[in-house]
C-alpha cells in the first residue's frame, strides 16, 4: 500500500495534486527522479536545449541580426551620400529610366520625402528618441522578423541623422542629403527608404499578432 502510494501520490501530497494544476509530464514519477522536484532537469525547448539556457542564444542572435541589418543600411546610405555629393551636387540630373526615375542631390532640412523644413530640429531629436528606444527594445527581442523591421528602422534613423548633426548649415540643423527622383514624388534617399520598409514590415507584423519577443497573439 505505501509503495502504491508512493508511485501514485495522494490527495493530501504537492507531488500528486501539483498545486491544483495539472502537470501530465510529472505524473507518476516522485521526487528526486527525472520530471519532478528539485533533482529534475531543466525542460527542454523546441529545439531540444534547456529551455532556460535556450532563450539567451536565440536572443543574442536576433539581436546581432538586428544590428547587422542597421550596419548594412546605415553603411549603404551613408557611402551613397558621399557619391553623390562628390559627383552629382552642382551637375544636371542623371536620367535612369526617362522622365521617370532620376537622380538628383537636393539637400532637404525636412523629414523624410521633404515635409516639415520648418521643423528640423524636432525631427532630430525624434530620430534620436528612436534610435535610443530601437536599442532598448533589443534586449527583449526574440522574433527574426522583427529584428529585420527593427534593424531597417535603425539603420534609417542613424544615416538621416548622421546628415542632421554633421551637415550645414550646423549641429541639429543639417540638412539631408536627397537623391532618388522619380516623377510626380518628393525626392528621398535610402535612409527614407529603410525607414519606410521597416515601418511596413512592423504593420505587417502586428497585424499577424507576431510580437518583438517572438509570442503570437490573437485579438
Amino acid at each position: 500500500m505505501a509503495e502504491a502510494e508512493r508511485i501514485i501520490g495522494t490527495p493530501d501530497t504537492p507531488d500528486a495534486t501539483g498545486g491544483g494544476k495539472e502537470r501530465p509530464d510529472s505524473e507518476g514519477t516522485p521526487p528526486g527522479e527525472p520530471g519532478n522536484g528539485p533533482a529534475a532537469a531543466p525542460e527542454a525547448s523546441g529545439t531540444g536545449e534547456p529551455e532556460a539556457t535556450a532563450g539567451r542564444p536565440r536572443g543574442r542572435r536576433r539581436i546581432a541580426v538586428l544590428f547587422a541589418v542597421a550596419a548594412f543600411a546605415y553603411a549603404l546610405d551613408l557611402i551613397s551620400k558621399m557619391i553623390v555629393v562628390a559627383k552629382l551636387e552642382h551637375h544636371p540630373p542623371i536620367e535612369i529610366v526617362g522622365d521617370w526615375l532620376k537622380f538628383e542631390a537636393i539637400r532637404n532640412a525636412g523629414a523624410a520625402f521633404g515635409f516639415g523644413e520648418a521643423f528640423t530640429v524636432i525631427f532630430t531629436m525624434i530620430a534620436a528618441a528612436v534610435i535610443v528606444v530601437i536599442a532598448r527594445l533589443a534586449r527583449k527581442l526574440y522574433s527574426l522578423p522583427w529584428a529585420i523591421a527593427l534593424g531597417l528602422l535603425l539603420g534609417g534613423a542613424l544615416g538621416n541623422l548622421t546628415d542632421r548633426i554633421f551637415r550645414a548649415p550646423g549641429v541639429l540643423e543639417g540638412a539631408v542629403v536627397d537623391f532618388i527622383a522619380p516623377k510626380h514624388f518628393a525626392v528621398f534617399n535610402l535612409a527614407d527608404s529603410a525607414i519606410v520598409c521597416g515601418g511596413i514590415l512592423i504593420v505587417l507584423l502586428s497585424f499577424r499578432g507576431l510580437d518583438p519577443d517572438g509570442t503570437v497573439h490573437k485579438d
